[in-house]
């Protein structure tokens, strides 16, 4: 499964940051220099002892936790209601089964028995109670909790009240649940954290539930101080496995030779419209462009295929996207010529003209990251040579997200990581938090709203009502999804299948050279 690449990052970056669950933020672009393959013997095999990186100092709180690295430990030691797989499927973990009022408001989860903590303490509903509430409150989880009203205990049940219907609300709910001791809390996932200070290991938890072998009965943790540390020890195979954006703004640079495996994430990058100014008002202009854009040269070149393209707001591995859609929405230089032709346009040398005026559009980018502004180069002068005028404007990001939210553009290249469920509000409805283009279509709301709370065969012929709602009166143009990859030492691992929310998702099946 793994693949195995070799890797040189040319600069340092400040820290590995941590992806925000939700999409109550802003489109942040987090693209890195693009990897560049450095001539290297082929290592000789050698079995190397599976330790993993910690920051002792940051705490290992999986729910109100900042440091990503502890965060990622997480999917050891702790377990949710339900989990998804790479496919954002919906697995159940620590719910047995579960139920819906008919109009969607009223989900009841039954909690699995005989599932205990690894102090031996029996799982209960207050407990699960206890650890929503506080994900409710947390940086990390708080934007998932948007539509929820009360959640209350019964015997052996969970009650979440929402305040809006949502048939995917399982899909929000892989939510850590703990027993909290004051310290490091308490968990039901196979391993317990073991030691003090920068003597710290993972210990099997001999009363786990699931009863699965694991590959090790006792996993040491490195500790490490800063972002250099992490490098350092990864580079000199003190540990073991790293995870990391390979695009992102700030990161990491690790040099050498390892295997590296993608995983999926909802990171969204697409073109955002100007639908309240400028040519981008007409929707015909803005079909044009949903089909002038190149989607396999973004992910495959520029973006070093860390990223899958996309042409539907949802990640091409779900259920909910349909190839037929999106290949309606294909690259075609000669589908943009006819949808343009349709809007009133009219070729001119090399232009496009509509009476008086010519056809030129301002396509603005964050400057601060290379690989970013890459891609957005690459867009306009895709523009450019279909006679389309476009003018790049790089800015600062600050500079950056003050344009979008002024609605000075005419296209934007952002980036927004979408909750699970993959919600479109902030996006397209009225007011919504990244609806910068001053998006308003009642008849999409409404769509989106019934896709939201519908279950099974009815919210996927929904979302086939939804995107085509989407691309008749497009809000922006997605590009792709971007995968994050585990970096490990040559043939140190294999049959791992990470996830977006655990990088070491059925861990049980892992293969570990020892």
């Amino acid at each position: 499964m793994n693949k195995r690449t070799r890797l040189r990052l040319a600069a340092l970056g400040a820290a590995l940051c941590l992806a925000l669950a939700g999409c109550g933020g802003l489109p942040q672009p987090e693209v890195t220099p693009t990897p560049e393959p450095t001539p290297t013997a082929t290592p000789t095999p050698t079995a190397a002892e599976f330790a993993l990186a910690c920051y002792p100092q940051a705490g290992f709180h999986p729910i109100t936790g900042g440091n990503r690295t502890n965060l990622s430990l997480g999917g050891l030691m702790y377990e949710g209601l339900f989990a998804l797989d790479q496919q954002f499927e919906v697995q159940q973990v620590l719910c047995d089964r579960y139920s819906a009022s008919p109009d969607g408001l009223v989900w009841t989860f039954t909690l699995r028995g005989g599932v205990t903590f690894s102090d031996g303490s029996p799982l209960t509903a207050a407990e699960v109670v206890s650890s929503l509430e506080s994900a409710r409150t947390s940086a990390l989880y708080s934007a998932r909790f948007a539509d929820v009203g009360a959640i209350t205990a019964g015997t052996g049940t969970v009650t979440v009240n929402l305040t809006r219907a949502n048939g995917a609300l399982p899909a929000l709910l892989d939510i850590p649940i703990v027993k909290e001791t004051g310290g490091t809390p308490l968990g039901t996932g196979p391993y317990v954290l073991t030691g003090s200070g920068s003597q710290l290991s993972l210990t099997a938890n001999r009363s786990w539930w699931q009863g699965e072998p694991l590959p090790l009965d006792t996993i040491p943790l490195r500790a490490i101080q800063e972002a250099g540390d992490l490098i350092h020890a990864f580079d000199t195979k003190e540990i073991c496995l790293v995870s990391t954006d390979l695009t992102a703004t700030n990161a990491l640079g690790f040099s050498g030779s390892f295997d590296t495996l993608d995983y999926p994430t909802s990171t969204m990058v697409y073109v955002g419209f100007n639908t309240a100014s400028g040519p981008c008002r007409d929707a015909g202009v803005r079909r044009a462009l949903l089909r002038a854009f190149d989607r396999e040269s973004v992910s495959t070149a520029l973006l070093s295929r860390h990223a899958q393209p996309a042409a539907l707001p949802v990640h091409p591995g779900a259920s909910l996207y349909h190839q037929d859609q999106a290949a309606a929405l294909s690259y075609s230089s000669q589908a943009v010529s006819d949808a343009l032709t349709a809007a009133g346009w009219t070729a001119s040398g090399d232009s496009w003209v509509s009476g008086r005026q010519t056809l030129g559009l301002e396509l603005v980018v964050s400057a601060e990251n290379a690989d970013r502004v890459a891609v957005a180069q690459h867009l306009a002068a895709g523009l450019n040579d279909m006679g389309i005028q476009t003018t790049l404007t790089k800015l600062a990001w600050e500079d950056y997200v003050s344009a979008l939210q002024r609605g000075d553009f005419d296209l934007y290249l952002g980036e927004v990581r979408l909750t699970a469920d993959f919600d479109l509000t902030a996006l397209i409805t009225a007011g919504g938090a990244l609806n910068y283009g001053g998006y308003s279509d009642q008849q999409a709301a409404q769509l989106l709203q019934t896709c939201r709370a519908t279950t099974g065969q009815s919210r996927d012929l929904a979302s086939r009502q939804l995107f085509s709602r989407l691309a008749q009166e497009p809000p922006f143009a997605v590009l792709c999804f971007k995968n994050w990859s585990v970096l490990t030492q040559w043939n140190a691992v294999s049959n791992m299948t990470p996830t977006q929310q655990n990088l070491f998702f059925q861990f049980a099946y892992w293969q570990i050279a020892q």
